[in-house]
């Protein structure tokens, strides 16, 4: 179906605000688990580096399901493959509701992964079924709504928690999904599948691509212990290697590649994932060390503050990220992406060199965060408009594709080198890490942004009036 043709079966309000809703449900069960880890981690006995691959596992799945999603609902029907998504997502967040240990709540948490699928298939249901201005305004609202559900989710994740149990966390969430999966069912009507002629997915590519991404989280998972496991951990640094070699072979081969990587010659494709993969690292080390310094002791140099509390004040983080969108469009179109994503580089920065520096005072973890959370806006809404703008309309869902994988890849990593050095940075006989091991991955986290500067500079101005 093309632009000007008539969209079949439009759908009326309703429609959207089912699709609304299982965004707001969605976004609720996607953030419960990082207010609450330091909860999760006393009860379930984790060590930080266990608790820092428990906050990525479903981004990682993400990544994965994604790419494979979109081209399922292209050939398929988005609704047809939406509700089987769902399906998958209901059943993960029933198993880590009724999670007994970590190993089962890692399933459950690798089953609700697949809603990362959803918003591109609502999106495909949107533009079927309406004209293309009205799709528009619907694409943003089913955005918008799926980032209040985050924010719904991270400031009740703590009180239900605590008032509650850990279970419940995930089972309210999770009710309120199948709810709106059952309306969208009923709402939505069916979209005609298209692309009869496609090659179909590239499933060497995936499976290449899934082993690549595994190891990459055990080598930077065992990173600490590398003194007592140097062989195991060089075994698998060659694993990833050959994973790494052999599905960048089959992508340049296959004839529908997951990931095109031919695009990633392209100037703005390349810069584009490069300053990705290291805004999001940043980002995201910040992310996992912020609610670990809350749970600190009040008597060490902490706050000793609970689930519910540290949701609160990462609230105000949620609020900058919801905004950060907005924000970034309107500036992109006044000054352009580069200067757009320079400004947020420099403010991410900062912030990470202040939270080093001062962290003594609780205002000012709720300040550094809210900072980075709107810095981290700002540079992928601009980045993600800019590489949108830079393809081929027909290559847009391959070159945003190959975005979010790179940002997926760019947060598990980040969580990853925050959890090591917290472990490194805990002394034996204790569990509370040293306060320089915060210092540590604040540092560390301004020492991977702030070069990024230097890809911004070569980057073009972008879309600008």
């Amino acid at each position: 179906m093309t632009a000007t043709q008539a969209p079949p079966g439009r759908i009326g309000k309703a429609a959207v605000a089912a699709l609304g809703l299982l965004a707001v449900a969605t976004g609720a069960l996607e953030s419960v688990v990082t207010p609450t880890l330091p909860l999760l981690q006393r009860e379930l006995d984790m060590s930080p580096a266990e608790g820092a691959l428990l906050s990525i596992v479903l981004l990682i799945t993400g990544a994965l399901i994604t790419p494979v999603a979109g081209k399922f609902g292209d050939r398929y029907g988005g609704k047809r493959v939406l509700i089987r998504l769902m399906t998958v997502v209901s059943a993960g967040g029933l198993v880590s509701a009724l999670a007994p240990n970590l190993p089962v709540l890692l399933l459950g948490q690798v089953l609700q992964g697949a809603m990362v699928g959803a918003l591109p298939l609502s999106f495909i249901l949107v533009r079927k079924h309406l004209p293309a201005e009205e799709s528009k305004v619907a694409i943003g609202v089913v955005s918008g709504l799926f980032v209040g559900g985050g924010m719904a989710g991270t400031l009740s994740a703590g009180p239900v928690a605590e008032g509650l149990s850990r279970h419940w966390m995930f089972a309210l969430p999770t009710i309120a999904v199948i709810g709106a999966t059952v309306l969208v069912h009923r709402l939505m009507p069916h979209d005609p599948p298209g692309r009869p002629g496609d090659a179909g997915v590239d499933w060497p590519g995936l499976v290449l691509l899934s082993g690549t991404l595994l190891t990459l989280m055990l080598v930077l998972a065992l990173a600490p212990d590398i003194a007592s496991r140097p062989l195991v951990l060089g075994s698998l640094i060659v694993v990833l290697a050959a994973f790494a070699t052999g599905w960048t072979a089959v992508e340049r081969r296959a004839a529908s590649p997951m990931i095109d990587l031919r695009m990633l010659a392209r100037p703005a494709m390349w810069k584009s994932s490069v300053l990705t993969l290291v805004i999001c690292v940043g980002t995201s080390v910040a992310v996992y060390l912020v609610p670990q310094l809350f749970a600190v002791p009040a008597d060490r140099y902490g706050f000793g503050a609970g689930a519910t509390e540290i949701g609160f004040f990462l609230l105000p983080g949620a609020v900058a990220a919801s905004l950060a969108g907005p924000i970034s469009a309107m500036g992109t179109r006044r000054f352009g992406s580069r200067a757009v994503v320079t400004a947020g580089i420099v403010i991410m920065a900062a912030a990470l060199i202040g939270l080093a520096a001062v962290h003594t005072e609780v205002w000012h973890l709720v300040i550094g965060k809210m900072m980075i959370a709107l810095a981290n806006g700002l540079c992928v809404t601009a980045m993600v408009t800019d590489t949108a703008t830079s393809v081929d309309q027909s290559d847009t869902g391959i070159a945003t594709s190959l975005v979010l994988v790179t940002r997926v890849i760019g947060y598990a990593v980040g969580a990853q080198i925050g959890g090591a050095i917290l472990t490194a940075g805990t002394p034996s006989g204790t569990d509370v890490p040293a306060e320089s091991a915060f210092v540590t991955g604040f540092v560390i986290a301004a020492a991977v942004t702030a070069p990024a500067l230097l890809v911004a500079r070569t980057m073009s101005k972008g879309v600008k009036e």
